[in-house]
């Protein structure tokens, strides 16, 4: 008996896609590093590094290679690797539970304004409209200043910011299959709008919300740290990306890598998943087949 004839089709294309999607150099390259970085992240407390908040003033801007510093020490003697591998705890949540939030939110509110249409489609769009009026940092900015600084309040902010980004996606997507015959169909046969929302609507538009969410989390994250620089977002002695960065520009001329070493890590998180947003892109979107 085949032992293959059992696995549902599904999961065959899966791994098909799965294969597909790292069969390309780039891709693996990029996928290897960001879940290297994602895992040091999560392993954080189990990896022996010191204590990311102590330091010691004998120990202050120890250069990279230094005696148990491998990347240095910053102005308070505190590891910088150690400070970097928790900031990326922080920085990597805030960027993701900032999308998980604005997409949740965002995809809701768009999925329903697009399927139902009329005037409540018209009115969500016009606040949606007024909402993008907005630079997307001077509205973060705008409602940190409404909820006080701190790292959940930044979270908060970005997230709203980004919340007309996914209406907007989540509506044309809604748009373009609600009059389709399958949504048709189900409307016809005395489906529940919540279950033709979900079961047609929600999961037929979700291949370019998953794309959009892939390359919009390296915005939140340098979104995050860019509100933590101006002082904003994460408080210190917090380790945190964006709190190394504004923490170390005193100290570009004589210790660069207080700031070059979180800024490194920034550059690669956001550069590789743009990489593999754009590779999901690329096999999702057929028209981007063969460019």
């Amino acid at each position: 008996m085949n032992r293959t004839a059992g696995i549902p089709t599904e999961r065959k294309r899966q791994r098909s896609f799965l294969r597909a999607f790292l069969g390309e150099p780039v891709a693996l390259i990029s996928f290897v590093i960001l879940i290297l970085i994602v895992l040091a992240a999560i392993l954080a407390p189990w990896l022996g590094l010191p204590d990311p908040v102590r330091g010691s003033l004998i120990d202050r801007l120890l250069p990279p290679l230094s005696e148990g510093f491998p990347l240095g020490t910053d102005e308070f003697g505190r590891d910088v690797l150690s400070r970097t591998v928790w900031g990326a705890r922080v920085s990597l949540g805030v960027g993701f539970s900032a999308v998980g939030v604005a997409m949740l939110f965002g995809v809701s509110l768009g999925i329903i304004s697009g399927y139902l249409a009329g005037p409540f489609d018209f009115w969500v769009q016009r606040f949606i409209d007024l909402l993008m009026a907005f630079p997307y940092i001077l509205l973060a900015l705008m409602i940190v200043a409404i909820l006080g600084p701190g790292l959940t309040n930044t979270m908060l902010a970005i997230a709203i910011a980004g919340v007309p980004y996914y209406v907007r996606i989540a509506r044309g997507s809604a748009l373009s299959v609600r009059k389709l015959e399958y949504v048709e169909a189900a409307r016809a046969s005395g489906a529940r709008s919540f279950w033709i929302l979900v079961r047609h609507v929600l999961l037929n538009s979700f291949s370019p919300i998953l794309v959009a969410a892939t390359l919009d989390v390296g915005y939140m994250i340098m979104a995050a740290a860019g509100m933590s620089f101006l002082g904003l977002g994460a408080q210190p002695p917090l380790a945190e990306w964006g709190i190394m960065l504004s923490n170390g520009r005193q100290f570009l001329r004589v210790a660069p890598w207080v700031s070059v070493v979180p800024g490194i890590m920034i550059f690669i998180v956001v550069l590789t998943l743009n990489l593999l947003g754009d590779r999901l892109r690329d096999m999702i979107d057929p028209r981007m087949t063969g460019r």
